[in-house]
């Protein structure tokens, strides 16, 4: 997958670019991102805000290693299948903008 096809993935599942990243976040502060895909030149982070406000880099793929998963699904090979409730972060998140 290339930069494009992960940031088009990621807008239809329910991502918001927020701060330049495609993030998730909490539907309460949709301003407020809490997971954020940092796309680099070469690879793909996965990022998790910590309480403290910094960025902790939960797992890091090279975009060669990265697939589409099922229809509507998770990529698979960037770790994301990791994080829990992910599936339902996304699902309120694609809810709080049709509904904003």
């Amino acid at each position: 997958m290339t930069k494009d096809d992960i940031t088009a993935w990621a807008l239809s599942a329910g991502w918001r670019i927020i701060g330049g990243h495609p993030s998730l976040s909490k539907p309460q502060k949709l301003d407020d991102a809490i997971i954020r895909l940092n796309l680099k030149a070469t690879v793909v982070q996965v990022e998790v805000r910590k309480p403290s406000g910094k960025w902790e880099k939960i797992s890091t793929a090279n975009y060669p290693s990265i697939t589409a998963g099922e229809e509507g699904g998770l990529l698979v090979g960037l770790g994301l299948e990791r994080i829990p409730s992910l599936g339902r972060l996304m699902q309120d998140n694609r809810d709080a903008m049709v509904f904003r």
